[in-house]
This record gives C-alpha cells, structure tokens and sequence, in this order.
C-alpha cells in the first residue's frame, strides 16, 4: 500500500501507477480530500518496496498484512457511500430492502410491491431462480419472472433487487435489475465474483453458510479487483450446533466488519432467524449495531407461500416493524431513508446509477 504526500498531483499519482503496472503488478488509487492512497496487488514478490519509496512524493510504504487489501479500511479509511436509485447506501441514512422470496406470479409481486413501498421499503426484492435444496421443488419463473419485477418497479418506482446464480445468467440479469445479489452458496464462486466485478452494477454479497468474515471480505476482494467498488456486505446468520432457529444471527459480525472494512454492511434477519415472529427484534438489534440497512421477506400470504413463508412478514407486520426500527435508528443518530416519491422508474433495466 503507497501512501502518497499531501497535495500530490495526478502526474505524479500516474507515474506510481505506472511503475506498478510496469512490475507486472495491478494499482488501484482512492483519492480524495485528505490525499491518495494506492494499493497494490499481484505476485510479484520480487519488486522492492524502497523502489517504490523512491517516486516522486511517495510518503509511505506499507506491507499489507490482510490478505484482502482492496476491501480494508487501510486503503479506504472513509466509508464507502454510493448512490442507488435515488438516495445513498452506506451513509447516515438507512435503506430498506424488501419483498417475497420467490416471484410468484405478477398479481403477487405487484402486490407486495406496494404493500412495501407503502410500509417505507427503499428497493423491492424478489427472487426468479432460486438455489433450492431439493431438485424438485420450486426453481423460480426465470426471465417471467424479471418482467413481472420490472412491471412492478414502472408501477411503485421501487429498484429491484434478485439474485444471480451463474455467469450465463448475468446478462439476461442485467437487461432486468438495479442491483445483483449473490447468495450465501454462490459467495466462494470465484468464478461468478469475477464476472460481477467486471459489471459496474451494485452488488450486495451474502456471507456463506459457514464463511468467516475474513471470507466474506476476501469474496468481496474479488469483485473490488476487478473494478466494481459498489458492493454491499451482507450479514445473513450462519450454520451452528444451534436449532432454535434457522440459522445462528452473528450480531458481532456488524461492528467487527465495520471496523475492518469501509464497504456497507446490511443484515438479513428473515434468513438469520427463519421464524417472522423474530424477524422485527433482530432488525432492531442489527441497526443498533450499527447495520447500513436491511434486507426482508415479506409476503401477501405467508401461509401460501411457495418458499419461505414461515419467515416472511404480512405487509402490516413489516410496517409495525419499520416503526420500530425508525425509533431505534433515531437513537443511535440514523434514520430510514425516506420513502420514494419520485415518478416510477423506466420499465426495462433500472437505473443503476
């Protein structure tokens, strides 16, 4: 990592980076108020650091002791902010994600379209293929599927959010959504992340079943390294000996990730739990945390649901919960993202900016 004087020019930030790209090694420069800072990343083991030391206005060089660098607050001190459709991710403000499971039908996700925009909800969610345990039950509506989503962003104005599982399936994906998730099974699919870096789409990377952080943010360093900087953390319960409830909620990993890495985290607590009734109270203890935002299931009819109904909310208990979650947020000096009432988005493909 170079650390570059106060009041370096670009030349002089370009000269760096060339001499990096001439090692046979890869630059990536966050430049901003305070000065520039250059992280560098590839195998070449054999160039000196005093080489480096010796460009013009190069203050510092430092050895990367994370495995992942792009991702560290080392190389980004700031908290990464980016704009969504509208308003930020990752700042004071904090946005909410929600809808059903599964796209079901249009009737349906029109329908919890607006029961969430209703509720407060920023972005609507909705899966259309679905990485099921078993072969035989319901694998999502596919491209059906992401018509009906766009139907419903023309309608509410609410960006869509669903789920890639395959780099054949990215750019049928991108005709379609506002932001890309890659689930808890696809987090290590190297190959997927890879792919996904090299769209500038926003990306909101679920941790693995049994990933540590420090795998979360090494998936996440995939995508950063190859030019995507939107991505979004996001907090889901892991596997443990606990079966109380579907997954075990690892609140510590809030704060612990914020402090190591300036990317925005968000939880999902209808997976971390698998039970609505708990849904609201880990919300509310995610943003006491200190959580960027939320990601939740909610239903028009839990009970009929073709996939994850026990932990979906009906629209009035998600709007009891966001009341909730306003207060909380308020306390710990944040508040939701207000509700849009801004003219519906165009039909096909977002706006991703």
């Amino acid at each position: 990592m170079i650390i570059m004087q106060p009041g370096a020019t670009r030349e002089e930030i370009d000269t760096v980076i060339e001499t990096v790209h001439e090692n046979s090694m890869t630059a990536y420069a966050n430049v901003n108020q305070e000065g520039a800072i250059i992280g560098v990343v590839g195998e070449n083991r054999s160039l000196p650091m005093d080489v480096l030391e010796a460009l013009p206005c190069v203050k510092d060089v430092l050895a990367v002791t994370e495995p992942y660098e792009l991702a560290s607050r080392r190389f980004h001190p700031q908290d990464s902010v980016f704009p969504f459709c509208g308003f930020t991710i990752g700042g004071k403000e904090i946005p909410i994600i929600a809808g059903p499971c599964s796209v079901e039908s249009r009737e349906q996700i029109i329908a919890s379209a607006q029961a969430v925009k209703a509720a407060g909800a920023n972005a609507l969610r909705g899966g259309v293929y679905k990485p099921r345990q078993s072969p035989y039950s319901f694998q999502g509506l596919g491209e059906i599927g992401l018509e009906y989503m766009a139907e419903a962003r023309a309608l509410t104005g609410l960006p869509v959010v669903a789920e890639v599982m395959s780099e054949a399936q990215l750019p049928l994906m991108l005709k379609y959504v506002d932001m890309l998730q890659i689930g808890a099974r696809n987090m290590q699919n190297y190959s997927l992340l890879r792919s996904v870096g090299e769209t500038r789409i926003p990306v909101l990377l679920k941790r693995g079943l049994s990933a540590t952080v420090e795998d979360l943010l090494m998936a996440a360093e995939y995508i950063l390294s190859g030019g995507n900087d939107r991505v979004i953390l996001c907090e889901r319960g892991i596997r443990t000996f606990e079966t109380a409830t579907r997954n075990t909620t690892d609140i510590n990993a809030i704060p612990v990730l914020k402090a190591r890495t300036h990317l925005p985290v968000i939880l999902d607590p209808s997976h971390a739990t698998g039970h609505a009734a708990y849904v609201p109270a880990v919300a509310r203890a995610a943003v006491a945390a200190g959580a960027d935002g939320l990601i939740v299931e909610v239903h028009p009819d839990p009970a009929h649901a073709v996939s994850d109904g026990r932990q979906s909310l009906t629209p009035d208990d998600f709007a009891r919960m966001l009341r909730q979650v306003k207060a909380v947020a308020e306390a710990v000096d944040r508040r939701l993202v207000p509700p849009k009432s801004s003219l519906p988005l165009k039909l096909n493909g977002g706006a991703h900016g």
